[in-house]
């Protein structure tokens, strides 16, 4: 009703007067709504025809008035004295029906318009509400089915509309249907409503489906498990590494201290009279009586080479000189005839 009105007061803006007047030009509706235009015009006449693309589907005679070729077509007439108006109505429309919607009145030029009839589908999240841990990521996905055209699809999360590089689409045309396929990574903040929406022009409300993104606090337990794991795992490899440096260093000093007792063996077999000797001579030792030393007597290093052990007998100055000193008795009650003195060479 309101777009014949507004035909009527563009009519009355113009004056156009005798040419009619087809509105609206371009009309698109879902698959079985309604689609409806207007004609208009000034003149008087007799005859009117409206046509589906190239069949005629209703006539309008001023004189006898309405033929209804198929039921589905059908006219309301809002003329008054000074201007003709009829509405044509097209009932459960079809997707065949899209095409030109042509008017003639008597001799006037025919006027033309456009029908384009849309279908709807389905849109539905896959899975249903899903739970996630804080902080990470959860891929929804979205499918919208049974469309044509291809539907527009959408995000709003937490009732904030998702820009639309943030998540991806993709469609398919199935036995002239469109099936689209979007995903969308949500993070886990907070517990939010994801809501997915696919809609074409003929929709005045796109059609939605929604879920809640359930978001629970981290579980530290699973983390210091694995962390634990990984420690007790490195200390094995660090306590295996140890055993193994200090095997090898014990094995390295053993071969060494063999190797430093065999060099002292044959050192000791090669050696000879040299390796019998185990010290060295006393070089402060000087035979009594004995007022100089003969070169040959020392060796290389200054000391005196001699090592022999020599006797001396102290006379027996008791009985010799027992008048003289007049104390024979005093040596015979202590019975000494004689002291023997013995020098020994120390070795060093």
């Amino acid at each position: 009703m309101a777009s014949v009105f507004f035909t009527l007061l563009l009519l009355y803006a113009t004056g156009v007067s005798g040419v009619p007047q087809l509105e609206p030009l371009n009309v698109t509706v879902l698959r079985g709504s309604e689609a409806r235009f207007n004609i208009s015009l000034s003149e008087a006449w007799y005859s009117m025809s409206w046509m589906l693309k190239t069949v005629l589907v209703l006539t309008i005679n001023s004189g006898t008035g309405v033929s209804e070729h198929n039921r589905r077509f059908s006219v309301k007439n809002y003329s008054s004295a000074d201007i003709y108006c009829w509405e044509f109505i097209i009932r459960d429309a079809w997707r065949n029906d899209s095409g030109d919607v042509s008017c003639g009145v008597q001799e006037k030029p025919t006027q033309t318009a456009q029908l384009f009839v849309q279908e709807s589908g389905t849109v539905r999240i896959v899975g249903g509400n899903i739970t996630v841990a804080q902080g990470h990521q959860a891929i929804v996905q979205c499918e919208a089915s049974g469309w044509f055209p291809k539907p527009t699809v959408s995000w709003v999360v937490d009732g904030v509309m998702v820009d639309q590089n943030s998540y991806n689409s993709s469609s398919e045309a199935l036995d002239s249907l469109y099936n689209s396929i979007s995903l969308l990574t949500v993070r886990g903040v907070n517990s939010v409503q994801v809501k997915c929406l696919a809609s074409v022009s003929a929709l005045t409300t796109p059609l939605s489906s929604s879920i809640y993104l359930v978001v629970e606090p981290q579980d530290w337990t699973v983390l210091i498990a694995v962390v634990c794991s990984i420690g007790g795992f490195a200390l094995l490899v660090l306590l295996i590494l140890g055993i193994v440096f200090c095997c090898k260093r014990r094995k390295e000093a053993k071969s060494s201290y063999q190797k430093e007792m065999g060099t002292r063996s044959q050192i000791e077999m090669s050696g000879g009279a040299v390796g019998q000797r185990l010290g060295k001579e006393n070089p402060a030792y000087v035979i009594d009586g004995q007022t100089s030393v003969t070169h040959s007597e020392f060796n290389d290093s200054g000391y005196i080479q001699t090592s022999y052990t020599k006797h001396f007998e102290i006379p027996d100055l008791v009985n010799g000189n027992q008048a003289a000193n007049g104390h024979a008795s005093a040596y015979n009650v202590l019975g000494v005839t004689g002291v023997r003195k013995h020098r020994h060479v120390t070795i060093v």
